[in-house]
């Protein structure tokens, strides 16, 4: 009875920074719950024996994020249909941002994931190493390749544009 305690105690107090790093990875906030429930639901399992629980649901949540984006069928279809801006005169960088994810949606899994990880949720290259269960260097390899892909994306964005 104690370890479930614990667990609703670390899942209310962690749920919201989780459901950040998932949507960040999926960037859609239906399957970014649906990621975090079922990461939650697979660490429920193993809580007996975790010894840093947010480390490990965090690599639950990108295992499970990598064996959902490596499957043929992704549930949805992407739209060309953008959601309202809004009115305040964020519509300049609202349309960066948005600019940027479809940049790093664009990536593959492995290296959005690094990206999310390093940049979003400020991770030390040691704690991404340990979340994604690879060396430093590959961290830091993947991180540089993913940069490389946005900087030549931003650039075409910018000959588009002009």
């Amino acid at each position: 009875m104690a370890d479930r305690a614990i667990y609703q105690e670390f899942v209310q107090a962690r749920s919201d920074r989780l459901l950040r790093t998932a949507y960040l990875l999926t960037r859609e906030w239906a399957l970014a719950e649906d990621l975090l429930q079922e990461s939650l639901a697979k660490a429920w399992f193993a809580w007996p024996g975790v010894e840093d629980p947010e480390a490990y649901v965090r690599r639950v949540l990108v295992t499970t994020y990598t064996s959902w984006w490596r499957r043929k069928w992704r549930r949805e279809l992407p739209s060309d249909d953008l959601p309202d801006t809004p009115v305040d005169g964020g519509a300049e960088r609202a349309g960066d941002r948005e600019a940027l994810w479809r940049a790093v949606g664009r990536l593959p899994a492995r290296q959005r994931a690094v990206i999310v990880l390093r940049f979003y949720e400020d991770l030390p290259v040691t704690e991404v190493a340990r979340t994604l269960g690879c060396g430093t260097g590959t961290v830091k390899s993947q991180t540089a390749k993913a940069l490389a892909k946005l900087r030549v994306d931003e650039s075409i964005l910018e000959e588009v544009s002009r």
